[in-house]
């Protein structure tokens, strides 16, 4: 396997796994790979808000997933500088959301990702963009690189 996909991988299933907020939310890592990365999320009932569509929050939050284990695939801990989220079209309970991120540019500290949240048809919910910021340290400790 490829040294920099099988490290891609390493890094968002050790984020992943530490990610309460997301697995609680039923989010799924699906794949992952440098600077992308794909999250699933089926819409419940208790994420609808008062016009019966899925509530912002859950979209913006499920973007913003994607987007955590696509910065931080290159093993260095990157948080968010800033977001933005535009809402094209409502979702609803039972879509099967999915949110595809991928890496623009990665300089010495900061990067652009890109984010697409689509139902299972394929029709665009939402586009998201995300600025990262390197801070100190690693997602994986030194000694599971070896």
């Amino acid at each position: 396997m490829n040294d920099r996909l099988d490290l891609a991988s390493r890094c968002a299933q050790a984020l992943y796994d530490r990610d309460a907020a997301s697995q609680g939310l039923g989010m799924r890592l699906l794949a992952s790979g440098p600077g992308s990365a794909t999250v699933g999320m089926s819409v419940r009932a208790d994420m609808l808000q008062g016009h019966n569509t899925c509530h912002g929050g859950f979209l913006f939050a499920l973007a913003d997933s994607a987007f955590a284990f696509a910065c931080n695939s290159h093993n260095d801990a990157t948080v968010a500088q800033g977001c933005s989220i535009d809402y094209v079209a409502p979702a609803f309970a039972g879509d099967t959301l999915t949110a595809r991120c991928n890496e623009l540019s990665r300089g010495k500290r900061t990067g652009v990702y890109d984010v697409r949240i689509e139902n299972q048809h394929g029709q665009l919910i939402a586009l998201f963009r995300g600025k990262s910021y390197q801070i100190r340290g690693s997602v994986l400790a030194e000694e599971t690189l070896k």
